[in-house]
């Protein structure tokens, strides 16, 4: 873990030297790819030692298959090759850590690189593969239309500012913030000239970059006072569940399940700088005139604790992962989209039993949930006092459904999901059930 903070903490560092010293106008594309390339396996094995030959090997095979595939199937076989070799590693650390999760261990990369990889074939089966009149807008947009080169392919998928936490991001934005089009052509995409500015504007990330590492200095503070305070595992506790009263043990449930987010809102804040130092990760202007650098952002903090709906709430957590389930799955799934959607991000992030509980459990809360908000939310449109009624009461269900749905992802194995669920007495799965017979 310290290995990995002081990683961060230099990729910040020459993140900034990047992009003032080997900018587009000092630099030429190549040493850009090259010096992000190095500076990744760097890190990557300054990290995880012996354990990033893992990261090398995926990506060396999958450089194979990128380039003697048929474009017709190259994302089914990217797909099981990097897949198939995660599970694998996912499967080792079973042995090796024994239900014992080591937050940065060499798996947490590898799941990075696997999304990139997937994503980056399917994209290239999108722009080769498939006429344009059978994309999506969205598709259309991200098609690749020629296969990378092994300098370009190292730097995406290494490079040194998404390397250790991520995120994933999309091929031709990456290859378009090397060569220096990625400003450019963010800010012709919200067509600027509308928003107020009379030439090309040349917006610089450090307001943004300060203000994520303002909450990630947050979000570091509370999980030292907070995480630790409060562990999972006390809620299974026998004296505990013997004492406590079932609205009391719902309580904790959601205060336990809060202290267990920042080390997340840490992380990926983090890495989200980075990328910002970096000058990667502009995504345009908003309404009010103002420059965005959201692109790679993995949260949504304040729509994720204000969060009225289930959808919601997955929507702004872990928003890249979700991006990336969307191109690789839900969009190409021939039936289930959602079912099948929910597995791949159980078999993604692991083999331990909990996650999928967590998951499967997702995948009824998600249908019940929809099934309430398309038959029930018009009801309570019509007047200000009864829209707000509704979303006090969507919040309270929403927060605790998360809570009630994430509790085996931290417990991992078995018997505590089992313990946990009967303390609870099933009632999240229960009231899904009925309401999906019902409505």
């Amino acid at each position: 873990q310290i290995n990995f903070v002081a990683c961060q903490l230099f990729a910040l560092l020459a993140a900034f030297w990047f992009r003032i010293y080997l900018g587009p106008s000092h630099a030429s594309s190549a040493v850009r790819h090259a010096f992000a390339t190095l500076f990744g396996i760097y890190f990557a094995v300054f990290c995880f030692g012996w354990y990033s030959i893992h990261l090398f090997v995926l990506v060396m095979m999958n450089y194979g298959i990128m380039n003697m595939a048929s474009i017709p199937n190259i994302h089914r076989y990217s797909f099981v090759v990097a897949m198939g070799y995660l599970t694998l590693c996912h499967i080792s650390r079973i042995y090796i850590f024994h239900y014992g999760i080591l937050t940065t261990d060499f798996s947490g990369p590898l799941m990075i690189i696997t999304q990139k990889i997937t994503t980056l074939a399917c994209q290239l089966h999108d722009g080769i593969g498939r006429q344009a009149e059978e994309l999506t807008a969205e598709q259309n947009r991200l098609a690749v239309k020629t296969r990378p080169s092994l300098l370009e392919y190292l730097s995406y998928l290494l490079n040194f500012m998404s390397v250790i936490a991520g995120p994933c991001s999309n091929y031709k934005d990456y290859i378009a913030f090397i060569e220096g089009r990625h400003v450019h052509m963010k800010l012709l995409e919200v067509n600027w000239k509308q928003k107020g500015y009379d030439r090309l504007p040349d917006p610089s990330p450090t307001g943004a970059v300060m203000y994520k590492l303002c909450i990630t200095l947050v979000s570091l503070i509370l999980f030292l006072t907070l995480t630790k305070n409060f562990p999972m595992a006390y809620i299974i506790d026998n004296e505990f569940l013997d004492k406590t009263p079932f609205l009391s043990r719902l309580g904790y449930l959601y205060v336990v399940t809060q202290a267990a987010k920042p080390k997340y809102y840490f992380a990926w804040t983090l890495a989200d700088a980075v990328n910002n130092a970096a000058g990667y990760g502009f995504s345009g202007v908003d309404e009010r005139g103002a420059f965005r650098w959201d692109l790679l952002s993995n949260l949504n903090i304040w729509n994720i604790e204000t969060a009225t709906s289930f959808k919601m709430y997955i929507e702004n957590w872990n928003i890249q992962t979700a991006a990336w389930l969307k191109c690789v799955c839900y969009d190409r799934a021939p039936w289930y989209p959602t079912a099948l959607t929910f597995i791949l991000s159980a078999l993604w992030h692991g083999i331990y039993p909990g996650y999928y509980f967590t998951f499967l459990t997702g995948i009824l809360i998600t249908l019940a949930a929809r099934a309430i908000r398309n038959n029930c939310r018009h009801y309570f449109l019509s007047s200000v006092p009864l829209k707000i009624a509704y979303d006090i009461v969507t919040w309270v269900v929403t927060q605790l459904a998360v809570c009630y749905t994430v509790a085996p992802f931290v417990m991992l194995a078995v018997e505590p999901t089992i313990k946990f669920y009967k303390s609870m007495y099933f009632h999240m799965h229960i009231l899904s059930i009925l309401v999906l017979l019902v409505l």
